[in-house]
This record gives structure tokens, C-alpha cells and sequence, in this order.
């Protein structure tokens, strides 16, 4: 019975995991096809929108010529080769009544004597030259301290210790008793033995002298015969004790410091300068020194050194000034201000405010009269007050524009801009100059080959006629071609000038480089006898790109 239950069992599992794997597999099949469904739905898709593309993409010929047509993007070796100058600008007339408006005001260069004013500050420190290290030539040991504080201020003579010491015992008693010998023998008629005995006299003494013991002191053991036990050393100088290393029974050697002492009868003041002043200052120049702890009372210094290493963190030079110091009113650490006056001579000036500065030029605007006005590139030196010195460009008597330099700047940047590289005619204002296309003195006619020029070597040719249509012979043509700079595509601003020579029947022909493709402001100027007889503006498109 338990058998066939179990038999059962058996079957009834097996039944169970054949619907197990009949399920799976109707599930992956499921999958399958769904999938490959998804992939014929995405694939249809695609295509339809390449189809969709091809018919929107012009043919190939056409994007040559698109891409031929349209400026290109400079690389970066074009851009990096091509010049970076700046906008050229020409001289132009100004009307009073614009003069007025805009705010202009006119100054003078001229020669005049220029001296330079440096402010800058410093601290007092000890002169090192003046200072005095205080120690004994003998080993010994000290038995009284006299000046016993650091800070103390010690004159010249002035006991610091006493000392005691064996072997400048042994000395003094060597030279008394020289001494008395020479006295002894000094009349003797033996040979050799005054001399002998003033020669023993005379060593000893010498030797009291190089052990520095002061003539005081040998004085005192001439008087009294006696041995001095406790010798006293003497400041060898005015000043104050910065360090001090004397205590009562100490044992000393000759290498031991004991004192050192400061003469501040004349102190140094250590300054620092900002290395773009550091040029104008040399040893011997006089200055002037004040402190706040003494006001109205002034110092007179001398720069005695200008070291050689900046300072990496504020950028300053240390300078040292050598001053006297009466009084001894000036103390080691004190913040002062200098002031150094430096004489230039007689240079050429112009108010500062007359220089503007325009990216890597410096520009200034002559005045020529009759609201001419005229840029000068100029080279600046110093700056002196409210005037700088000009080294380049100017001369003595001119009149410049001291105000409203910005907007003058524009004003001449657009008359380059607009191709006006000649100065206008008298009586002309800017903006007549700008828009004026050709003067009616002569006809011109200007044709180029290739025609449209191009990027590259051109030929152009001028026609010049009368008004009559008569040729006209003889005359200076220039084309000049120009193209305002492009910052946005890193380029800068382009000028080919050609001169066009004279090749008979009023036909003028030159040669020039194009150095890009684009619009160009083309200036045609004629002149015959130092006259313009023609002056013409247009605008010519160039091929060939970027």
C-alpha cells in the first residue's frame, strides 16, 4: 500500500515540473518576439529619417562653394602669425562748436627744470661700523662689575670691571723689577749692560701695552713700585651696553665677549623702496628724516648703500641711509619717514593727463590749430608731479589736448576706420571727411585684376580723368586697402598700401598683397603738385577666405 502512494507521488512531481518547463519556454519565446519586433520598429524609424537628412544636405559641389565663400576660422598658427598691431588712426578737424561740447582743453610742452620727490620708510638701526666688543688679552678672573645693566649708557674711559689676573701679575712684577734695574745699571761702564737692561725695561713695558692695559695704569705702577692685583677696564667708547656678559668671580678668557657697546652718535636708518624707484636712487643723494616722536624736527641723511637683493614678498629694495644723530634723540627700532628729492635736470614735459594710453602705445594729440588735431605715438620717462617727461616724439612750444582724450581717440580711430588715412582738407570736420567719396577735382575709376580681387597678389588700375573726360597724366596715385581689426576671430587689423605708376593715357597701375579674403575700405588718393586732386572711398569684397 505505502508503495503505490509513493509511486503516486513520484508521478504527480514529474507532471508538476513538465508545466514548470512548458511555462518557460512560452515566456522566452514571448521575449523573443517582442524583440524582434522592437528591432524592425527602430531600423524603419532610421531610415525614414536618413532619408529625411539626404534630402536636406545640399550636393557636395554645393558645400565646396559654401565653404569656399564663407570666412574661414583662423587656426591657431594663422592666428599666431598674423601681426598684432593695432588700429591705425589719422589726424582730423574738430569744429569749435564740437570742441566745446565734448570738453577739450589745450596745454603746452615745454623744458623746464624737474626734480622727482620719493617718499618711502625705514627703521633706526645701530651703525655697525661704531660698534666696540669689550675683552680682555689675558685669562683672568673678574672681582668687580662697574656697569652692570644692559641699557646702560657708558662714556669713553669709563671703568666697566676689574680683573685680576696671574700671568699680568707675573708681567707688572717683571717690568718693576726692569725697571729698576736700568736704574741700577744704567751708569755702569760694562759694555752692553745699560743697553741690556733698558732693552729688558723696554719689553716688558710692551708687553703691558699689548695686553691693552691702559697708560693709567702703568702710570700707576711707575708711582707707587708696586704690583696692581686688580687691573680696571676702561670703555674704549661712548655708547650705550646692547649685550653684556660680565658677573662678578667669573673666569674669563680672551675669546670671551664681555660687553658690547653701541656709539649711536651716528645711526643708520634701513629703508625699503619700491623696485620701480629703486633706479633714480645712488649713494651720495641727501634726505630727509622724520619721526613722529619728534614732530617738526628734521633729520638731514645721506644714502650710504643699496643692497643688492628685492625683497621676494613686498617687492622692495632695502636702502641704507647714514645720518648724525645730536642728541642721541634717535633710537635703534624707530619707524621713520624718509623723503629724498632727486634733481633731473631740464627735460621736456607734458601734463599727464595729456598722454593717453592706448593698449601698447602711448599717444598724445598735437593741436594744429583750426580744430586740427593730430595723434602722436610718444615715448614717456618719469613722472614728475602732475607732468610726465616725454623722451620721443614731441617738441619744445607744441600745444596738446589735455582732456576728453577718449573721446577724441574714437574720434580718430573711426576716421581710419573708415579708410581716411590722409588728413582732411582745411575747413572739413571729421564726419564730412568720412563720408566724402570723391572730390570734384578729378574722376577716378578703379578696376583690379582678377576682378573681384582675391586673397593673394592683385593689379590694380586707376583711371583718372577731368571733369571735361580728358586724361590726366602725371600725377602720385595711392590705393590704399584696409580692414578694421576682427578680436572676436583673433585677428588684427590689415593695411596694403600699393603705388600706382603712371602708364600713360591717365592709366595709373600697381601691385599689392591681399592678406585675407572679406570687405575691404579702399582709398584711392591722387595727388599732382603737392595737391590732392582726387581722394575717393569704397568698399571692395575680396575671395580667397580668411
Amino acid at each position: 500500500m505505502t508503495e503505490r502512494y509513493a509511486v503516486h507521488d513520484e508521478l504527480e512531481a514529474l507532471t508538476q515540473r513538465d508545466r514548470y518547463r512548458r511555462a518557460f519556454l512560452i515566456t522566452l519565446l514571448a521575449a523573443v518576439v517582442l524583440a524582434m519586433a522592437a528591432a524592425v520598429l527602430w531600423w524603419r524609424l532610421h531610415a525614414t529619417q536618413s532619408a529625411h537628412v539626404e534630402k536636406q544636405t545640399p550636393p557636395a559641389e554645393s558645400i565646396a562653394g559654401m565653404t569656399q565663400a564663407m570666412p574661414q576660422e583662423p587656426t591657431g598658427e594663422s592666428v599666431a602669425a598674423m601681426p598684432q598691431a593695432e588700429v591705425p588712426i589719422a589726424p582730423f578737424q574738430l569744429s569749435p562748436q564740437r570742441m566745446q561740447s565734448i570738453g577739450v582743453q589745450l596745454g603746452q610742452v615745454q623744458y623746464k627744470p624737474v626734480s622727482d620727490e620719493i617718499r618711502f620708510y625705514g627703521n633706526v638701526q645701530v651703525n655697525e661700523r661704531r660698534l666696540a666688543y669689550v675683552q680682555t688679552r689675558f685669562a683672568g678672573w673678574i672681582r668687580q662689575v662697574h656697569a652692570d645693566a644692559t641699557g646702560e649708557f657708558v662714556r669713553k674711559g669709563q671703568p666697566l670691571f676689574t680683573i685680576y689676573s696671574p700671568d699680568l701679575v707675573t708681567t707688572e712684577q717683571e717690568y718693576l723689577l726692569a725697571k729698576k734695574n736700568q736704574a741700577a745699571l744704567q751708569q755702569s761702564s760694562v759694555v752692553g749692560v745699560a743697553s741690556g737692561a733698558e732693552s729688558l725695561f723696554s719689553a716688558a713695558k710692551e708687553r703691558l701695552l699689548q695686553w691693552q692695559v691702559p697708560q693709567t695704569e702703568i702710570a700707576k705702577l711707575d708711582a707707587t713700585g708696586k704690583v696692581i692685583t686688580d687691573l680696571s677696564i676702561d670703555s674704549p667708547v661712548s655708547g650705550y651696553i646692547t649685550e653684556k656678559n660680565a658677573l662678578a668671580n667669573q673666569y674669563v678668557q680672551p675669546e670671551t665677549k664681555l660687553y658690547t657697546v653701541a656709539d649711536l652718535s651716528e645711526v643708520w636708518v634701513m629703508a625699503q623702496v619700491f623696485q620701480n624707484d629703486a633706479g633714480k636712487i645712488k649713494p651720495g643723494d641727501r634726505a630727509e628724516v622724520t619721526v613722529d616722536a619728534y614732530p617738526g624736527r628734521v633729520f638731514n641723511a645721506r644714502v650710504d648703500y643699496l643692497l643688492p637683493q628685492v625683497d621676494m614678498m613686498t617687492r622692495t629694495l632695502p636702502v641704507r641711509l647714514v645720518l648724525a644723530n645730536p642728541g642721541l634723540k634717535l633710537r635703534p627700532g624707530m619707524y621713520v619717514n624718509v623723503k629724498l628729492k632727486l634733481s633731473l635736470g631740464r627735460q621736456l614735459v607734458a601734463p599727464v593727463s595729456a598722454v593717453f594710453h592706448s593698449g601698447t602705445r602711448n599717444l598724445v594729440f598735437a593741436y594744429g590749430g583750426e580744430g586740427n588735431i593730430e595723434p602722436r605715438e610718444v615715448e614717456i620717462g618719469t613722472q614728475v608731479g602732475d607732468d610726465l617727461v616725454i623722451t620721443k616724439g614731441l617738441r619744445d612750444g607744441e600745444q596738446i589736448v589735455t582732456s576728453a582724450n577718449f573721446l577724441i581717440d574714437s574720434e580718430a580711430q573711426l576716421q581710419a576706420a573708415a579708410g581716411a588715412f590722409m588728413p582732411p582738407p582745411p575747413g572739413a570736420g571729421a564726419a564730412a571727411a568720412m563720408n566724402t567719396h570723391a572730390q570734384t577735382q578729378a574722376n577716378v575709376d578703379l578696376t583690379t585684376d582678377p576682378s573681384p580681387p582675391h586673397k593673394g597678389s592683385n593689379v590694380v588700375r586707376v583711371k583718372l580723368t577731368s571733369g571735361d573726360g580728358k586724361s590726366i597724366a602725371g600725377a602720385e596715385v595711392t590705393v590704399t586697402f584696409f580692414m578694421a581689426a576682427m578680436p572676436a576671430m583673433g585677428m588684427s587689423a590689415m593695411k596694403t598700401v600699393i603705388s600706382a605708376s603712371d602708364k600713360g593715357g591717365g592709366t595709373y597701375e600697381g601691385q599689392g598683397e591681399l592678406g585675407s579674403g572679406g570687405t575691404w575700405q579702399v582709398t584711392v588718393t591722387a595727388t599732382q603738385n603737392g595737391q590732392t586732386i582726387a581722394s575717393k572711398h569704397l568698399t571692395l569684397n575680396a575671395t580667397g577666405g580668411m
